[in-house]
Protein backbone atom coordinates (compact mmCIF):
# COMPACT_ATOMS: atom_id res chain seq x y z
CA UNK A 1 0.00 0.00 0.00
CA UNK A 2 1.59 3.41 -1.06
CA UNK A 3 1.97 5.96 1.71
CA UNK A 4 0.48 9.67 1.93
CA UNK A 5 1.72 11.78 -0.33
CA UNK A 6 2.55 14.49 2.79
CA UNK A 7 2.55 13.85 6.18
CA UNK A 8 2.55 16.19 9.02
CA UNK A 9 3.50 16.42 12.08
CA UNK A 10 1.77 18.11 14.85
CA UNK A 11 -1.80 17.98 15.39
CA UNK A 12 -2.18 21.70 16.29
CA UNK A 13 -3.64 24.86 14.75
CA UNK A 14 -0.66 25.71 12.44
CA UNK A 15 -0.36 21.73 11.42
CA UNK A 16 -4.02 20.91 11.35
CA UNK A 17 -4.68 24.02 9.11
CA UNK A 18 -1.53 22.96 6.58
CA UNK A 19 -2.82 19.46 6.53
CA UNK A 20 -6.29 20.50 5.49
CA UNK A 21 -4.87 23.44 2.86
CA UNK A 22 -2.71 20.42 1.64
CA UNK A 23 -5.61 18.52 1.13
CA UNK A 24 -7.45 20.92 -0.30
CA UNK A 25 -5.01 20.89 -2.98
CA UNK A 26 -5.49 17.53 -4.19
CA UNK A 27 -2.88 15.97 -1.70
CA UNK A 28 -2.68 12.69 0.40
CA UNK A 29 -2.49 13.30 3.99
CA UNK A 30 -1.44 11.80 7.21
CA UNK A 31 -1.27 13.81 10.87
CA UNK A 32 1.02 12.73 13.40
CA UNK A 33 0.75 14.07 16.59
CA UNK A 34 2.49 12.57 20.33
CA UNK A 35 -1.09 13.63 22.37
CA UNK A 36 -3.21 14.13 19.48
CA UNK A 37 -5.24 17.15 18.08
CA UNK A 38 -4.96 20.40 19.91
CA UNK A 39 -2.99 19.01 23.30
CA UNK A 40 -0.76 21.79 23.46
CA UNK A 41 -0.92 25.99 23.24
CA UNK A 42 -3.56 25.59 20.55
CA UNK A 43 -5.56 24.45 23.30
CA UNK A 44 -4.76 27.05 26.37
CA UNK A 45 -4.71 30.22 24.54
CA UNK A 46 -6.42 33.70 24.74
CA UNK A 47 -8.60 32.72 21.32
CA UNK A 48 -7.56 35.90 19.53
CA UNK A 49 -6.28 36.41 16.27
CA UNK A 50 -4.18 39.67 16.65
CA UNK A 51 -3.22 40.86 13.14
CA UNK A 52 -2.37 44.50 14.68
CA UNK A 53 0.40 42.96 16.70
CA UNK A 54 2.74 43.42 14.11
CA UNK A 55 5.43 44.82 16.43
CA UNK A 56 8.02 41.82 17.58
CA UNK A 57 8.50 40.98 21.38
CA UNK A 58 12.15 41.56 20.50
CA UNK A 59 12.15 45.50 20.85
CA UNK A 60 14.03 48.01 22.46
CA UNK A 61 11.39 48.64 24.26
CA UNK A 62 11.40 45.29 25.98
CA UNK A 63 14.97 46.35 26.58
CA UNK A 64 13.66 49.21 28.60
CA UNK A 65 10.86 47.19 31.10
CA UNK A 66 12.97 43.49 31.37
CA UNK A 67 15.42 44.11 34.14
CA UNK A 68 12.26 45.65 36.40
CA UNK A 69 10.31 42.41 34.95
CA UNK A 70 13.01 39.77 35.54
CA UNK A 71 13.51 41.02 39.22
CA UNK A 72 10.20 39.90 40.00
CA UNK A 73 9.69 36.03 39.78
CA UNK A 74 5.97 36.34 39.22
CA UNK A 75 6.07 39.29 36.77
CA UNK A 76 5.57 39.28 33.25
CA UNK A 77 8.89 38.25 32.30
CA UNK A 78 10.64 35.68 33.88
CA UNK A 79 13.68 33.08 33.80
CA UNK A 80 13.79 30.45 36.85
CA UNK A 81 17.31 30.33 37.75
CA UNK A 82 17.40 26.77 37.17
CA UNK A 83 17.28 27.79 33.58
CA UNK A 84 19.20 30.62 33.28
CA UNK A 85 22.55 29.28 31.48
CA UNK A 86 20.51 27.11 29.56
CA UNK A 87 18.81 29.83 27.97
CA UNK A 88 21.96 32.25 27.56
CA UNK A 89 22.27 31.73 24.40
CA UNK A 90 19.01 32.20 23.35
CA UNK A 91 19.19 35.35 25.14
CA UNK A 92 22.02 36.56 23.14
CA UNK A 93 19.94 36.35 20.05
CA UNK A 94 17.13 37.72 21.09
CA UNK A 95 19.11 41.18 22.08
CA UNK A 96 20.80 40.97 19.02
CA UNK A 97 17.29 40.91 17.36
CA UNK A 98 16.29 44.23 19.76
CA UNK A 99 18.51 46.47 17.54
CA UNK A 100 16.48 49.08 15.60
CA UNK A 101 17.56 47.62 12.55
CA UNK A 102 16.29 44.39 12.81
CA UNK A 103 13.18 45.35 14.49
CA UNK A 104 12.35 47.24 11.57
CA UNK A 105 13.56 44.06 9.45
CA UNK A 106 11.20 41.71 11.83
CA UNK A 107 8.19 44.26 11.74
CA UNK A 108 8.05 44.23 7.84
CA UNK A 109 8.17 40.65 7.32
CA UNK A 110 5.62 40.04 10.50
CA UNK A 111 3.24 42.81 8.65
CA UNK A 112 3.68 40.64 5.47
CA UNK A 113 2.42 37.38 7.62
CA UNK A 114 -0.28 39.27 9.13
CA UNK A 115 -1.91 40.71 6.30
CA UNK A 116 -1.62 37.30 4.49
CA UNK A 117 -3.04 35.22 7.37
CA UNK A 118 -5.74 37.93 7.70
CA UNK A 119 -6.84 38.10 4.08
CA UNK A 120 -6.53 33.73 4.17
CA UNK A 121 -8.73 33.49 7.58
CA UNK A 122 -12.49 34.16 6.14
CA UNK A 123 -12.16 32.28 3.66
CA UNK A 124 -10.95 29.09 5.15
CA UNK A 125 -13.19 29.48 8.22
CA UNK A 126 -16.06 29.34 5.28
CA UNK A 127 -14.29 26.46 4.18
CA UNK A 128 -13.61 24.35 6.96
CA UNK A 129 -17.28 25.00 8.54
CA UNK A 130 -15.92 27.33 11.45
CA UNK A 131 -17.19 30.76 10.20
CA UNK A 132 -19.70 30.42 13.03
CA UNK A 133 -17.02 30.41 15.80
CA UNK A 134 -15.44 33.73 14.41
CA UNK A 135 -16.05 36.93 17.06
CA UNK A 136 -15.16 41.00 16.55
CA UNK A 137 -14.99 42.02 19.40
CA UNK A 138 -12.12 44.31 19.54
CA UNK A 139 -9.17 44.24 22.18
CA UNK A 140 -8.89 47.39 25.07
CA UNK A 141 -5.45 48.00 26.14
CA UNK A 142 -5.55 49.81 29.18
CA UNK A 143 -2.97 52.01 30.76
CA UNK A 144 -2.40 53.49 34.57
CA UNK A 145 -0.65 56.90 33.76
CA UNK A 146 0.23 59.40 31.13
CA UNK A 147 3.77 58.22 31.13
CA UNK A 148 2.58 54.62 30.27
CA UNK A 149 0.48 56.00 27.98
CA UNK A 150 2.71 57.86 25.93
CA UNK A 151 5.59 55.18 26.08
CA UNK A 152 3.10 53.51 23.81
CA UNK A 153 2.60 55.75 21.29
CA UNK A 154 5.86 55.40 19.02
CA UNK A 155 4.26 51.74 18.59
CA UNK A 156 0.86 52.82 17.63
CA UNK A 157 2.48 54.90 14.99
CA UNK A 158 3.71 52.12 13.59
CA UNK A 159 0.64 50.44 13.33
CA UNK A 160 -0.47 53.36 12.13
CA UNK A 161 2.29 53.22 9.38
CA UNK A 162 0.81 50.09 8.20
CA UNK A 163 -2.90 50.92 7.85
CA UNK A 164 -4.16 49.61 11.21
CA UNK A 165 -7.67 51.38 12.66
CA UNK A 166 -7.44 52.04 16.67
CA UNK A 167 -8.35 55.21 18.12
CA UNK A 168 -7.05 56.49 21.96
CA UNK A 169 -9.65 57.02 23.99
CA UNK A 170 -10.27 58.54 28.00
CA UNK A 171 -11.62 57.05 30.76
CA UNK A 172 -14.95 58.15 30.19
CA UNK A 173 -15.53 55.86 26.70
CA UNK A 174 -13.09 53.89 28.54
CA UNK A 175 -16.42 53.03 30.62
CA UNK A 176 -18.49 52.80 27.61
CA UNK A 177 -16.61 49.93 25.91
CA UNK A 178 -16.21 48.00 29.06
CA UNK A 179 -17.85 48.76 32.20
CA UNK A 180 -16.20 47.81 35.22
CA UNK A 181 -12.87 48.70 34.69
CA UNK A 182 -10.75 50.02 37.59
CA UNK A 183 -10.41 53.78 37.78
CA UNK A 184 -6.66 53.31 38.16
CA UNK A 185 -6.82 52.93 34.11
CA UNK A 186 -7.23 56.70 33.08
CA UNK A 187 -6.66 56.25 28.74
CA UNK A 188 -6.86 53.20 26.81
CA UNK A 189 -6.41 52.43 23.11
CA UNK A 190 -9.26 50.11 21.07
CA UNK A 191 -8.90 48.52 18.19
CA UNK A 192 -11.67 47.01 16.44
CA UNK A 193 -9.95 45.11 14.33
CA UNK A 194 -9.22 42.61 16.99
CA UNK A 195 -10.95 39.44 15.99
CA UNK A 196 -11.04 36.32 18.38
CA UNK A 197 -12.31 32.63 17.94
CA UNK A 198 -15.00 31.50 20.35
CA UNK A 199 -12.66 28.57 22.27
CA UNK A 200 -9.38 27.92 20.36
CA UNK A 201 -9.59 23.95 21.82
CA UNK A 202 -13.14 23.61 20.04
CA UNK A 203 -12.04 25.44 17.16
CA UNK A 204 -8.55 23.40 16.83
CA UNK A 205 -10.76 20.23 17.41
CA UNK A 206 -13.25 21.30 14.34
CA UNK A 207 -10.21 21.39 12.09
CA UNK A 208 -9.51 17.69 13.24
CA UNK A 209 -12.88 16.88 12.61
CA UNK A 210 -13.25 18.27 9.37
CA UNK A 211 -10.05 16.85 7.66
CA UNK A 212 -11.16 13.37 9.21
CA UNK A 213 -14.56 13.87 7.07
CA UNK A 214 -12.72 14.57 3.96
CA UNK A 215 -10.49 11.49 4.24
CA UNK A 216 -7.71 12.32 6.38
CA UNK A 217 -6.16 10.41 9.02
CA UNK A 218 -4.50 11.35 12.47
CA UNK A 219 -2.39 8.78 14.33
CA UNK A 220 -1.21 9.47 18.04
CA UNK A 221 3.02 8.71 17.71
CA UNK A 222 5.83 10.50 19.43
CA UNK A 223 7.95 11.15 16.46
CA UNK A 224 12.24 10.36 17.36
CA UNK A 225 13.26 11.74 13.91
CA UNK A 226 13.20 12.45 10.17
CA UNK A 227 15.72 10.35 7.78
CA UNK A 228 15.96 11.39 3.97
CA UNK A 229 15.46 8.60 1.23
CA UNK A 230 15.22 8.66 -2.51
CA UNK A 231 11.90 10.50 -3.66
CA UNK A 232 10.85 10.97 0.39
CA UNK A 233 11.55 10.93 3.94
CA UNK A 234 11.50 8.50 6.28
CA UNK A 235 9.12 9.44 9.85
CA UNK A 236 10.92 7.57 12.41
CA UNK A 237 8.59 7.27 15.56
CA UNK A 238 9.79 7.02 19.50
CA UNK A 239 8.92 3.29 19.19
CA UNK A 240 10.85 2.55 16.39
CA UNK A 241 7.70 2.63 13.88
CA UNK A 242 8.61 3.59 10.57
CA UNK A 243 6.02 5.60 8.87
CA UNK A 244 6.79 6.84 4.64
CA UNK A 245 6.18 10.10 2.58
CA UNK A 246 7.08 11.99 -0.14
CA UNK A 247 7.08 15.44 1.53
CA UNK A 248 7.20 16.40 5.40
CA UNK A 249 5.69 19.35 6.84
CA UNK A 250 7.19 20.03 10.71
CA UNK A 251 4.57 21.84 13.01
CA UNK A 252 4.71 20.24 16.13
CA UNK A 253 5.29 23.60 17.94
CA UNK A 254 7.90 23.38 20.67
CA UNK A 255 9.36 20.53 20.24
CA UNK A 256 10.08 20.74 16.38
CA UNK A 257 13.57 21.98 16.96
CA UNK A 258 14.18 18.49 18.52
CA UNK A 259 12.99 16.56 15.29
CA UNK A 260 14.69 19.26 12.97
CA UNK A 261 18.20 18.60 14.84
CA UNK A 262 18.13 14.45 13.26
CA UNK A 263 18.30 16.30 9.62
CA UNK A 264 21.72 18.23 10.90
CA UNK A 265 19.29 21.38 11.58
CA UNK A 266 19.93 23.90 14.51
CA UNK A 267 17.25 26.13 15.17
CA UNK A 268 17.51 28.49 18.31
CA UNK A 269 13.79 27.53 19.47
CA UNK A 270 12.98 28.38 22.85
CA UNK A 271 9.68 27.75 25.50
CA UNK A 272 7.65 30.23 26.49
CA UNK A 273 5.93 29.05 29.16
CA UNK A 274 2.13 30.37 29.36
CA UNK A 275 -0.04 30.41 32.11
CA UNK A 276 -3.59 30.91 32.49
CA UNK A 277 -6.68 30.71 34.78
CA UNK A 278 -9.82 30.33 32.68
CA UNK A 279 -13.50 31.04 34.78
CA UNK A 280 -16.70 30.47 34.04
CA UNK A 281 -18.52 32.57 31.87
CA UNK A 282 -20.54 34.16 34.45
CA UNK A 283 -17.28 34.99 36.41
CA UNK A 284 -17.46 38.85 35.07
CA UNK A 285 -19.49 41.08 32.04
CA UNK A 286 -16.61 41.04 29.60
CA UNK A 287 -17.36 42.87 26.31
CA UNK A 288 -14.13 42.87 25.17
CA UNK A 289 -10.49 41.43 25.20
CA UNK A 290 -8.80 43.40 27.84
CA UNK A 291 -4.99 43.86 27.39
CA UNK A 292 -2.75 45.10 30.38
CA UNK A 293 0.28 46.01 28.67
CA UNK A 294 2.18 47.16 31.83
CA UNK A 295 1.64 43.91 33.41
CA UNK A 296 1.87 41.35 30.45
CA UNK A 297 -1.23 39.72 30.24
CA UNK A 298 -4.92 40.36 28.89
CA UNK A 299 -8.38 38.70 29.60
CA UNK A 300 -10.55 37.63 26.75
CA UNK A 301 -14.25 36.50 26.41
CA UNK A 302 -14.94 32.62 24.50
CA UNK A 303 -17.84 30.94 24.63
CA UNK A 304 -16.76 28.12 27.73
CA UNK A 305 -15.41 30.95 30.25
CA UNK A 306 -13.42 34.12 30.89
CA UNK A 307 -9.94 33.17 30.55
CA UNK A 308 -6.95 35.12 32.51
CA UNK A 309 -3.69 34.79 31.31
CA UNK A 310 -0.66 35.32 29.12
CA UNK A 311 3.12 36.28 30.63
CA UNK A 312 6.00 34.95 29.50
CA UNK A 313 8.75 32.49 31.51
CA UNK A 314 11.66 30.99 29.47
CA UNK A 315 11.55 27.87 31.11
CA UNK A 316 12.13 24.93 28.48
CA UNK A 317 9.99 22.66 28.48
CA UNK A 318 11.22 19.67 31.32
CA UNK A 319 10.62 22.30 34.56
CA UNK A 320 7.22 21.61 36.69
CA UNK A 321 4.77 24.22 36.09
CA UNK A 322 4.52 27.53 38.81
CA UNK A 323 1.12 28.16 38.91
CA UNK A 324 1.72 30.86 41.42
CA UNK A 325 2.24 32.74 37.96
CA UNK A 326 -1.72 32.16 36.79
CA UNK A 327 -2.50 32.82 40.88
CA UNK A 328 -0.66 36.27 40.44
CA UNK A 329 -2.59 37.43 37.34
CA UNK A 330 -5.97 36.46 38.66
CA UNK A 331 -5.25 38.58 41.66
CA UNK A 332 -4.49 41.00 39.84
CA UNK A 333 -7.43 40.61 37.92
CA UNK A 334 -9.47 40.85 40.80
CA UNK A 335 -8.41 44.25 41.65
CA UNK A 336 -8.62 45.22 38.04
CA UNK A 337 -12.09 44.34 37.35
CA UNK A 338 -14.82 45.56 39.36
CA UNK A 339 -17.43 42.15 40.78
CA UNK A 340 -14.59 40.08 39.10
CA UNK A 341 -15.59 36.62 40.63
CA UNK A 342 -12.20 34.31 41.02
CA UNK A 343 -14.06 31.30 41.95
CA UNK A 344 -14.10 28.22 40.16
CA UNK A 345 -11.16 28.44 37.97
CA UNK A 346 -9.29 25.92 35.72
CA UNK A 347 -5.41 26.67 35.81
CA UNK A 348 -3.47 25.94 31.99
CA UNK A 349 0.08 26.22 31.34
CA UNK A 350 1.61 25.37 28.28
CA UNK A 351 4.35 25.90 25.69
CA UNK A 352 5.07 28.54 23.14
CA UNK A 353 7.39 28.02 20.88
CA UNK A 354 9.23 31.12 20.21
CA UNK A 355 12.33 32.18 17.90
CA UNK A 356 14.97 35.39 18.93
CA UNK A 357 13.55 37.64 16.44
CA UNK A 358 9.64 37.17 16.96
CA UNK A 359 9.49 35.67 13.46
CA UNK A 360 8.23 32.03 12.92
CA UNK A 361 10.35 29.70 10.46
CA UNK A 362 8.98 28.80 7.37
CA UNK A 363 10.77 27.30 4.49
CA UNK A 364 12.73 24.06 3.58
CA UNK A 365 14.78 22.17 5.48
CA UNK A 366 18.92 22.78 4.44
CA UNK A 367 19.02 18.77 3.88
CA UNK A 368 16.12 18.38 1.78
CA UNK A 369 13.22 20.34 -0.37
CA UNK A 370 10.74 17.43 1.17
CA UNK A 371 10.55 18.68 4.37
CA UNK A 372 8.97 21.90 5.24
CA UNK A 373 9.18 23.99 8.56
CA UNK A 374 6.61 25.37 10.05
CA UNK A 375 6.86 26.19 13.64
CA UNK A 376 8.08 29.09 16.03
CA UNK A 377 4.97 31.67 15.35
CA UNK A 378 5.16 32.34 19.47
CA UNK A 379 2.14 34.34 20.44
CA UNK A 380 0.67 34.08 17.05
CA UNK A 381 0.39 30.57 16.29
CA UNK A 382 -3.27 30.99 16.09
CA UNK A 383 -3.38 33.97 14.19
CA UNK A 384 -0.95 33.28 11.67
CA UNK A 385 -2.27 29.59 11.00
CA UNK A 386 -4.16 29.93 8.19
CA UNK A 387 -1.60 32.32 6.63
CA UNK A 388 0.97 29.58 7.59
CA UNK A 389 -1.29 27.11 5.62
CA UNK A 390 -1.98 28.61 2.74
CA UNK A 391 2.41 28.95 2.08
CA UNK A 392 3.11 25.46 3.19
CA UNK A 393 0.35 24.20 0.77
CA UNK A 394 2.02 26.72 -1.95
CA UNK A 395 5.46 25.09 -1.19
CA UNK A 396 4.08 21.51 -1.50
CA UNK A 397 2.58 22.21 -4.78
CA UNK A 398 5.29 23.82 -6.50
CA UNK A 399 3.81 27.22 -6.47
CA UNK A 400 5.22 30.63 -5.90
CA UNK A 401 4.16 31.63 -1.89
CA UNK A 402 2.67 35.05 -1.94
CA UNK A 403 5.06 36.70 0.37
CA UNK A 404 8.84 37.01 0.93
CA UNK A 405 9.95 33.89 3.02
CA UNK A 406 13.73 35.11 3.23
CA UNK A 407 13.04 36.71 6.29
CA UNK A 408 11.39 33.30 7.87
CA UNK A 409 13.94 31.28 6.56
CA UNK A 410 14.41 28.54 9.23
CA UNK A 411 18.88 28.64 8.47
CA UNK A 412 19.00 32.82 9.07
CA UNK A 413 20.77 32.34 12.26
Amino acid sequence: MAGPDVIVIGAGVVGLSAAIAAQSSGLNVLVVDREGPAAGASAGNAGAFAFTDILPLASPGILKKAPKWLLDPLGPLSVPPAYALRIAPWMFRFWRACQPSRVAHSTAAQTSLMDLSRAELEPFLAATDTLSMLRKEGNLQVYESEAEFRASLPGWEVRRNHGIEFRHVKADEIATIQPGLASRFVLGTFTPGWYSIADPKLYTLALAEHFRSRGGVIERAEIASLRVIPNGVDVVAADGKLLQAGKVVLAAGAFSHRIAKSLGERIPLETERGYNTTLPSNAFDLRTQITFGGHGFVVSKLSTGIRVGGAVELGGLALPPNFKRSEAMLQKARTFLTGLNPEGGKQWMGFRPSLPDSLPAIGRARATPDVIYAFGHGHLGLTQSAGTARIVADLLTERAPPIDLTPFSPQRF
